[in-house]
């Protein structure tokens, strides 16, 4: 794999992206403009006015870029934000597993009845197309490997079931109402920008400050896939004309368990430390998932996508990027 390729051109036509503040999709926001087209960013509003991801992309894209500030319970909000665009793509959702634990109702709240309003807003708007950001949770612990998009699906926590629940309703509105909507599986979606929370930057930090690296169990495996190469998927979903009405999984078919990744991380940055397991950060035991591994011959097929960015590469740039912005994060390592 070598380094990603650009965007599909835009034309100037319009996307709207929800969830675009989001590490995923403020990096979605940048290919976008990238390839010429014009965006409408969704944010959750804030009293601090933040918008998260996009404080890089705002400065350079001028007018071609439209910060919105809603919530997607609010349904004239997302009626407005859906008006005149020429594709949407949803990335809008509460992403935290332990957040869930503790907030489930919010979790599917947010994940499955802001997915219903979007659905009803594209719906009557008649956008073009709508690609929604599904995820590798709703499968649970692999029962084949690798796992295809017909692998069954099973909710091991509040968010893998918001998720499904979201996804089915996507599913529902393509059949009863010819709806034209992708969904597409991001597997593991890693890179520079992500939440502190997450797996590799939990690792990084730690390593970076000299250890020792605490994590939760080191077994479970993980399909990890760069977000240059999961944002460049996810345009090429809005032109696809064999993508619509299909679940597209999104990963390189390769999984490595945790505590491997950890000790890969820690030779990349340099700095010898050890890992120490800490029960406290581990899911509850029918809560985790043991092994996530994609089959990604429909993205191929359908997408012509693949995968671009190897995992040593795409760690040697995070690593870098957290060097680099290390002043902007509290360095006690794991952030709950």
């Amino acid at each position: 794999m070598t380094d990603s390729a650009a965007p599909v051109p835009g034309s100037g036509r319009l996307a709207l992206v929800t969830g675009a503040g989001g590490f995923i999709g403020s990096r979605l926001c940048a290919r976008l403009l990238a390839g010429g087209w014009r965006v409408r960013a969704f944010v959750r509003y804030g009293a601090a006015g933040d918008i998260g991801g996009l404080h890089g992309v705002a400065g350079v894209a001028g007018d071609r870029l439209e910060i919105q500030r809603g919530d997607l319970l609010d349904v004239e909000q997302v009626g407005r934000a859906v008006d005149g665009v020429d594709a949407v793509f949803h990335l809008g959702a509460r992403i935290s597993i332990p957040y869930s634990y503790a907030a489930p109702r919010d979790t599917f709240h947010v994940n499955a009845l802001g997915t219903l309003n979007l659905l009803e807003a594209v719906r009557r708007a008649g956008t073009p197309r709508l690609i929604h950001t599904s995820t590798s949770e709703v499968f649970g612990s692999a029962v084949t490997t690798p796992m295809a998009e017909s692998h069954r699906l099973r909710a091991q926590s509040p968010y893998a079931a918001s998720k499904i629940a979201a996804d089915k309703l996507v599913e529902s509105y393509v059949c009863s109402f010819d709806l034209p909507a992708v969904t597409v599986r991001p597997f593991n979606t890693y890179g520079p920008g992500q939440s502190p929370r997450a797996v590799i930057p939990t690792v990084i930090q730690q390593a970076l400050a000299g250890g020792p690296v605490r994590l939760g169990a080191l077994t479970p495996e993980r399909d990890f896939t760069f977000v240059d190469d999961t944002a460049d998927a996810m345009i090429l979903a809005a032109d696809a004309a064999g993508a619509v009405g299909r679940e597209i999984n999104l990963g390189t078919g390769e999984a490595v368990a945790i505590g491997a990744l950890a000790q890969r991380i820690i030779a990349l940055v340099g700095r010898p430390c050890e890992i120490v397991q800490d029960r406290a950060r581990e899911r509850p035991p029918g809560s985790e998932v043991d092994r996530l591994c994609s089959d990604n011959r429909l993205a191929g097929e359908l997408l012509g996508w693949r995968p671009r960015v190897e995992l040593d590469e795409g760690l040697r740039r995070t690593i870098a990027w957290w060097r680099e912005d290390a002043p902007r994060f509290d360095w006690r390592g794991y952030a709950v």
